[in-house]
């Protein structure tokens, strides 16, 4: 399934958060994904359409404004029916490549303990599991907490 990556704007915001509960398969996950992402981060976050204009796939994130070195990825999302087709990957490379521009050499993400298709991923996309940190996002709220490292910019 060809796609375009963007950089996310401000009116993107309606077309992911309408798809985030059910491509997380009905969890409550908009509550993560206020609007404020797409307002302050556009030129590090990014969207994927199909040859028709639909959404396939975006990714959140941003350049750490307390270490000069790290890049956060926060919020991923696939459509159900693109995963497995290499948009992901090519997402993460293209936020790879800005934080790589700004001079980043660190990408740091989260996910749940429970969320096994994610940790396959991250690890596949060369993460490594720098802890798993019990009640990270409030009791009972346990994360695993990912790194990667960046070669520099040559």
């Amino acid at each position: 399934m060809p796609a375009s990556i963007r950089h996310a704007n401000p009116s993107d915001y309606g077309r992911v958060i309408q798809h985030v509960n059910a491509w997380w398969g009905g969890r409550e996950m908009a509550p993560m994904l206020p609007k404020l992402f797409f307002l302050h981060f556009e030129g590090t976050s990014f969207v994927a359409e199909d040859g028709e204009g639909r959404l396939v796939a975006f990714l959140i994130g941003f350049l750490s404004q307390t270490d000069p070195d790290e890049a956060y990825i926060h919020f991923v999302g696939v459509a159900p029916d693109a995963r497995g087709s290499g948009i992901g990957k090519q997402l993460y490379e293209r936020f790879f490549a800005v934080a790589r521009e700004h001079g980043r050499t660190v990408v740091r993400c989260v996910t749940s303990p429970a969320n096994t298709d994610s940790i396959g991923f991250h690890e596949a996309m060369g993460f490594a599991v720098d802890r798993v940190a019990a009640d990270y996002d409030g009791p009972g709220e346990d994360r695993v907490l990912f790194v990667k490292k960046l070669p520099p910019v040559d």
